[in-house]
């Protein structure tokens, strides 16, 4: 018998075996029709995630890992986008990793991708080393749980350092990228100086970069960083990304990664 808390089955929709719990819903991707299973009482991805899977170059035939995946955003999205042979969402809270595989599952992607729940400081004890081409992480940017008053809750989690470091993350990267794999993510610019640092140190040789600014006349609040194992000291600076044209209104190229 089915949970009777559940709000949503296969009658009202969705296909067998998946089900919404209370306080999810189910949002539209723009893309090959997916869609994704969320709970705002949780976290909700961000446009950070969708312009990562914007950035981020897959070739035909590679295998991709997602490092701390959330609900499935950027493997579902690079599905969409790219043909990968294979993606792989890592997360660390059961619900989130739950969630992930019924979107998984909503979309028909079992056969392409795989959530795996398990911790970034342990992803090389997890997967073999060098077995993914390509690497994304939209990594928690916050250092530390300082201030939080549960750094337990999925909130907490998502944005602050509190279950691994950039550090971590880096580190797993490197051990499970193939000779010259990338490794995409994106953070933020007030962090760069400890990023690159962190990343050449592990022979992660950063290769392409793109700031993303709110509006053509504010700093910037993001950055999209490309870097490869093992490759040679060379950074090519892309042009800025500009979110807004006007309040409100996005410009053209965030309406193209957006896909509307």
């Amino acid at each position: 018998m089915r949970d009777p808390d559940w709000s949503r089955t296969a009658a009202d929709g969705m296909p067998p075996g998946v089900c919404l719990k209370p306080g999810e819903r189910v949002d539209e991707l723009q893309r090959n029709g997916y869609r994704i299973i969320q709970d705002p009482g949780r976290f909700c991805f961000g446009m950070d995630a969708v312009l990562l899977s914007g950035f981020a170059r897959v070739k035909e035939g590679e295998r991709v890992l997602d490092l701390g995946t959330g609900t499935g955003i950027i493997p579902i999205l690079l599905e969409a986008k790219t043909r990968a042979l294979h993606l792989t969402g890592l997360e660390i809270q059961p619900e989130s990793a739950d969630m992930a595989r019924r979107s998984v599952l909503l979309n028909g992607l079992s056969g392409k991708i795989d959530i795996v729940q398990g911790d970034i400081r342990e992803a090389a004890e997890i997967f073999p080393a060098a077995s993914f081409d390509v690497v994304t992480c939209n990594p928690p940017y916050i250092t530390g749980g300082h201030g939080l008053t549960n750094p337990e809750a999925p909130m907490a989690i998502a944005r602050h350092e509190v279950k691994c470091s950039f550090a971590d993350v880096a580190a797993a990267a490197a051990k499970l990228l193939v000779p010259g794999g990338g490794f995409f993510l994106v953070h933020r610019p007030f962090r760069l100086a400890e990023i690159m640092a962190t990343l050449t140190g592990l022979r992660l040789e950063p290769k392409r970069m793109r700031l993303v600014y709110p509006f053509s006349d504010r700093e910037p609040n993001m950055v999209l960083l490309e870097a490869r194992r093992g490759g040679k000291s060379r950074l090519s600076v892309e042009k800025p990304l500009i979110v807004y044209r006007s309040p409100g209104v996005y410009t053209d190229e965030i309406t193209d990664i957006y896909g509307y």
